[in-house]
């Protein structure tokens, strides 16, 4: 089951923290709100879906420092920039960062809601993928070293036939080791089977 996302605003401005935190509970988001970037990451539970709005410019650890430590922990939450006039340049090295939108002060609240309800999709979206994944991965441990071999082998196309050549058994010992394959994965069918296979090794390269 999907966790509930959370709208997380970072900003030493107590008045607009308020403010934000009013208007994201408006459209029914639970949001989260802290006076500075080390109050936030002394209280993220890891894994928990959702955003991050956060002021670029902040007494301690600033927004740009706070997204190298989310990158050095390996937390992936999607960050919108809050930015003052003449900060644009900064907010720039943000989305270099891996910052997925910057908006400025004093901004339209139509817009950031819309920036906030988009980057939340895309944290569910990638909160789901990454499950999915691990639950492929699961079933994959499950595999004893023969079976692991015929999935690979099946996956990359071989017939039951080539597999044996392959691996110098009879074909009917590959007809059971598939069968096991299938059952353990999961699988309704062979081109799932071959999804799963590719799934996982998308992620696994998005996420050595």
């Amino acid at each position: 089951m999907t966790p509930e996302p959370t709208v997380f605003v970072i900003d030493d401005d107590e008045a607009v923290r308020h403010f934000l935190r009013a208007l994201i509970a408006s459209v029914e988001l639970r949001v989260q709100a802290y006076a500075s970037a080390q109050q936030f990451l002394d209280a993220y539970q890891r894994n928990s879906p959702g955003c991050l709005v956060l002021d670029i410019r902040m007494p301690g650890m600033s927004g740009l420092e706070l997204q190298r430590e989310l990158n050095a922990q390996g937390i992936d939450l999607p960050v919108i920039v809050l930015t003052g006039h003449g900060n644009v340049q900064v907010a720039v090295h943000a989305m270099k960062a891996g910052a997925v939108d910057f908006i400025e002060k004093p901004f339209n609240n139509e817009l950031l809601l819309d920036r906030v309800q988009k980057a939340v999709a895309k944290s569910l979206e990638g909160h789901e993928n990454r499950a999915r994944s691990d639950e492929i991965l699961r079933r994959q441990e499950s595999l004893t070293p023969r079976e692991r071999q015929v999935l690979d082998l099946v996956a990359a196309g071989e017939s039951n036939k080539g597999v044996a050549r392959y691996l110098q058994i009879s074909e009917k010992t590959v007809e059971i080791h598939r069968a096991n394959v299938m059952e353990k994965m999961h699988a309704k069918s062979l081109a799932d089977l071959v999804k799963m296979v590719s799934t996982l090794n998308r992620s696994l390269r998005e996420n050595p």
